[in-house]
């Protein structure tokens, strides 16, 4: 009997739309331990934080510097990324912020104090890069599912961050005998690895061409384009205090440092459950405003309670405020998508929030490291902090508001 004529034709189908099934896994997957890589840098030096200070002499206001050299990086290197990626294409630009993680935080190795601002900058630069680029990505490869993927990839930044923070106390007394400096450079292992395995998706892929939408113009006289900026900025500024103070303020209030380090990594890990929800949430909200002013009255109670409460209260403290920041952060990524309509505006206004709106949230754990070398105590920040959460929900009402940005045109 001859072979049916209809499965000839259907099988090379068949196998076409399996290996594009397989690709958009692969793709999807790859974005996500790429998220993984971006907070490691910061969570694994905060819990060391005091011990280096101690080997080096670095005064408080020098660890504040140390705390937001990469932040402004952030914002430093925000900007030339979209024009990186409409040069190069986006993939093979996530080649080169995956190098400068790996590059800077194995610089920690030399344990050094030039070693670590070195590396403050490198790795800050590379993360800036991943930053801006992801909103991107997930906008152009999945649209249908942009909501999804924002909380996929925004959970594998908090548990990089998760780990990062519960693990370096650990290994740096039980693998490193006592030695930070391994300790913190360990974490490039993961970025190196993410390098091997992102390489050829990154060599196959080609700069999107750019449509009209995406050459339209500047978003700088678009109030909502600011408000959105303002909403990460200030957000950030919050993440930052806790990821590089937390754990210096418990532990000058008397706790061990591998408890403080459990205690921040908790906080970070209550982030998971928030990172998950808030975007499938807010795409299904008529406007995202309730969210934001909620979730920023909630950091605000969670953060005095851990600067004033009793120590035995730290956890539950510590939790709420996991909940509170991991829905504000996944929320401030939503709202770049959201508040986009394609995905050319989607990356000019990721970089537009996360180069002004990092540059913004230096000023978070720099000021709170001043007010501490000011005053001889970290309560000095509990008004940076009631300031910076007020000011959050005033952008947050702006930014949840079901509207579109406008690119200006050119010449306007």
């Amino acid at each position: 009997m001859l072979p049916s004529s209809s499965a000839s034709p259907s099988s090379p189908v068949c196998a076409a739309v399996a290996s594009q099934r397989q690709s958009q896994w692969l793709l999807a997957l790859s974005l996500i331990l790429i998220a993984c890589n971006l907070r490691p840098v910061f969570g694994s030096l905060s819990v060391v934080l005091p011990d280096i200070m101690r080997d080096t002499g670095l005064s408080a206001a020098g660890a504040s510097l140390l705390t937001t050299l990469p932040i402004v990086c952030l914002g430093l290197f925000a900007a030339p990324t979209p024009w990186l990626s409409r040069r190069f294409g986006a993939e093979r630009v996530l080649l080169l912020a995956l190098l400068l993680i790996a590059g800077g935080t194995l610089a920690r190795a030399l344990g050094s104090l030039p070693g670590l601002f070195a590396s403050a900058v490198l790795a800050g630069a590379g993360i800036a890069i991943g930053n801006v680029l992801l909103p991107g990505l997930v906008k152009r490869h999945f649209p249908r599912r942009a909501a999804l993927m924002t909380g996929f990839y925004t959970l594998a930044i908090c548990i990089g961050a998760t780990i990062a923070t519960a693990a370096t106390v650990p290994l740096q007394m039980q693998l490193f005998r006592g030695d930070w400096a391994p300790a913190l450079a360990v974490w490039a292992a993961p970025a190196l690895l993410m390098l091997l395995l992102w390489l050829p998706q990154a060599l196959r892929m080609r700069a999107e061409p750019r449509s009209a939408a995406g050459r339209a113009g500047s978003l700088g006289r678009d109030a909502l384009a600011w408000q959105v900026t303002g909403f990460m900025g200030l957000q950030s500024a919050l993440a930052y205090i806790v990821m590089g103070w937390l754990a210096p303020i418990l532990r000058e209030r008397g706790m061990d440092g591998a408890h403080a380090g459990y205690v921040v990594a908790a906080s970070i890990l209550a982030q998971l459950v928030t990172c998950l929800l808030v975007p499938s949430l807010a795409a299904r909200c008529r406007d995202q405003r309730g969210l934001a002013v909620g979730m920023s009255a909630m950091a605000l109670a969670a953060l005095l309670g851990l600067l004033f409460g009793p120590l035995w209260a730290s956890w539950p403290w510590a939790l709420l405020l996991g909940c509170a920041q991991g829905g504000l952060f996944a929320l401030a990524l939503s709202l770049i998508v959201m508040r986009s309509g394609n995905a050319q505006v989607t990356a000019q206004l990721s970089a537009m929030a996360q180069g002004w709106g990092y540059m913004l949230a230096a000023f978070g754990p720099l000021l709170a490291g001043l007010l501490r070398q000011w005053t001889g105590s970290f309560t000095s920040s509990a008004g940076l902090i009631v300031f910076l959460s007020a000011a959050m929900a005033w952008c947050g009402w702006g930014a949840g508001r079901n509207l579109l940005v406008q690119p200006a045109a050119r010449g306007a």
